[in-house]
């Protein structure tokens, strides 16, 4: 599965990190941590999803970000449950997706209106746990998204940049 990821500042890692010893009950804990913007789905020529994904986006600029929280899908349509996350609100980003979402439809349940910014921190634990986490206070952290990563989940790395200029 190819997507679309916005990568998150060492500002935002450190939150994660801060709140690992709280996370270890949940059957999984993410270690990297990103954005997703976009499903893209699979495809034998990946450079042509890259070549559509690059055009889709020209033009785009560089958008905010701010994590503003702690939240939880207590019933992910993917996937264990509960899923806990740190919030990210960005209109921005919000639009990003949209772009994407027309050139290349939308992954019902998940994407479209349905789509909610956030860095996933663990799934698959207690959801008591993840509501108390949810009601914990963080600090604010904000960013400017200047680049998207092109990502490959079979190898779990990226694998080409999108810049957004500012």
């Amino acid at each position: 599965m190819y997507s679309v990821n916005v990568p998150v500042p060492g500002r935002v890692r450190e939150v994660a990190d801060a709140l690992y010893p709280e996370l270890i009950g949940f059957e999984t804990v993410r270690e990297d941590h990103s954005c997703l913007l976009k499903r893209l789905g699979d495809a034998d020529h990946v450079t042509q999803l890259q070549h559509r994904t690059h055009r889709a986006l020209e033009g785009a600029p560089a958008v905010e970000a701010r994590v503003t929280g702690i939240d939880y899908f207590a019933e992910p349509p993917l996937g264990s449950a509960p899923v806990v996350y740190l919030a990210v609100e960005s209109p921005g980003l919000e639009q990003l997706h949209d772009t994407l979402t027309e050139t290349f439809g939308v992954v019902e349940g998940l994407e479209g209106g349905d789509y909610v910014p956030h860095v996933t921190l663990a799934r698959g634990g207690d959801e008591a746990t993840a509501k108390r986490l949810a009601d914990r206070e963080i600090d604010s952290v904000g960013w400017t998204i200047s680049e998207l990563e092109f990502w490959d989940g079979t190898y779990k790395l990226p694998v080409s940049r999108v810049s957004l200029p500012s």
